[in-house]
């Protein structure tokens, strides 16, 4: 099921490749490069699904996915974090932000969009 995927990354090199990868399985791209640009972007696109940096400018990513989730267009949203907090906690403390899931980077180009398509085909609205 391909979809439409806001990609919420300050770091230019991995919504680059976020984006390549993505956009080369056949799904379409949007990209906010901080949080508040990210709800704003959110709120009007209504998204497939959110992949979502937690080290952001302006607001961190936990702050963004409470925030959307209070979004009543977005509460089935899948949210996954997609970021390089890897330590014991990390991936819990998104989940409690509203996160639906959680990706590690450094990213794995060869296993990416399976994890991407995970979300997608689970029924959501």
């Amino acid at each position: 099921m391909k979809g439409k995927i806001l990609v919420i990354e300050d770091n230019e090199q991995n919504l680059y490749l976020i984006r390549y990868i993505l956009e080369d399985c056949g799904h379409e791209v949007f990209a906010a490069l901080d949080g508040k640009e990210g709800i704003e972007l959110a709120a009007s696109l209504r998204p497939d699904l959110i992949l979502l940096d937690i080290q952001l400018p302006i607001m961190d990513g936990y702050a963004v996915a409470r925030h959307l989730r209070k979004n009543p267009h977005l509460t089935a949203t899948p949210i996954i974090a997609v970021t390089s907090y890897a330590m014991p906690g990390d991936r819990e403390k998104a989940l409690a932000a509203g996160c639906t899931g959680y990706i590690e980077k450094p990213i794995d180009p060869d296993t990416f969009e399976a994890q991407v398509e995970q979300y997608l085909s689970v029924p959501n609205r």
